[in-house]
């Protein structure tokens, strides 16, 4: 399978005649260490990397200083899953499952009865709380894209559409969304899905954002805006995991090093092991409990 050259991008781009502004992002590196985290089945692996692609997507439309979150959590095979994009743009994400089901394809099956998806954006805040902004949406599709389409169109009476593509290489997605107001004319918004609904999955997967927009919207005077690159990148640190073990208390944080003489906690995201003495621990309960960085509500 060919990779365009802008791989690892988010691209905006604008539809003036029809009102129409869009994003596509296409992750190759970025998707391989999310990928590799686990041993994903077919259809907990797609889910996950529409995940991330929606997250970078989102992005683009919204103010972002911190980082925005896609997480679910489910009744079915798939109980959780989270994938987050920072203003600087990188991603992470994982997903936990039933290692012994087979997970079905239809995401109402695999997420189960009563699973919900929320979007949640955080900025820094004045203070040491960041300002936290969360949308939910039940999930009553059969994909992630039917799921997003249908929060858009409830929660921000905006009309929306998204396709999102993944395989073992490539995860790619592309939106769209009418322009707030009377921008375009008065058949631009159903011109732009008309042509949204000719696109298949390995195109947006092959193609690149400049020939995306000439194959896809000739005649439209598509107009690609500024992108910015993605990378694969976690928050984890060893500050941030002494601040769980301390929120433990000095009792089970201890009892952590009693198989083999130290604590030793993996971040789920990257991979990366951390290891704590005995007498490290120990250190966490007599320093001043502001001096300790409060964890990270996703680890």
């Amino acid at each position: 399978m060919p990779i365009p050259p802008d791989t690892d991008r988010l691209d905006r781009f604008l539809l003036p005649q029809a009102g129409v502004r869009g994003v596509r992002v296409h992750l190759r590196d970025a998707w391989a260490p999310i990928l590799g985290s686990d041993d994903y089945p077919p259809a907990i692996a797609a889910t996950l990397g529409q995940a991330a692609a929606a997250a970078a997507l989102f992005t683009a439309n919204a103010k972002v200083d911190g980082r925005l979150s896609v997480q679910l959590r489910g009744h079915g095979p798939l109980s959780a899953l989270v994938t987050e994009c920072s203003a600087d743009g990188s991603l992470r994400g994982l997903a936990r499952f039933d290692h012994a089901a087979k997970p079905p394809a239809d995401l109402r099956a695999l997420a189960g009865a009563g699973a919900m998806l929320a979007i949640t954006v955080e900025n820094p805040g004045r203070g040491r709380e960041p300002l936290r902004y969360q949308g939910l949406v039940e999930i009553a599709s059969a994909s992630l894209a039917g799921a997003f389409e249908g929060y858009f169109a409830q929660s921000e009476q905006l009309p929306t559409r998204l396709l999102l593509a993944v395989d073992a290489e490539v995860c790619a997605g592309l939106m769209l969304q009418k322009l707030p107001g009377d921008a375009g004319d008065d058949d631009g918004w159903n011109r732009a899905s008309i042509l949204f609904d000719t696109l298949r999955p390995e195109e947006l997967r092959d193609w690149s954002a400049q020939a995306l927009l000439q194959r896809l919207f000739a005649g439209e005077s598509a107009q690609l805006l500024e992108g910015r690159a993605l990378h694969f990148g976690c928050s984890c640190s060893r500050e941030r995991v002494a601040a769980v073990l301390a929120s433990l208390g000095r009792d089970e944080a201890m009892a952590a090093t009693e198989q083999s003489g130290q604590a030793e906690v993996r971040c789920e995201f990257c991979g990366q092991r951390y290891r704590f003495t005995p007498a490290e621990i120990d250190g966490l309960f007599t320093v001043p409990p502001a001096s300790i960085a409060a964890p990270d509500r996703l680890q």
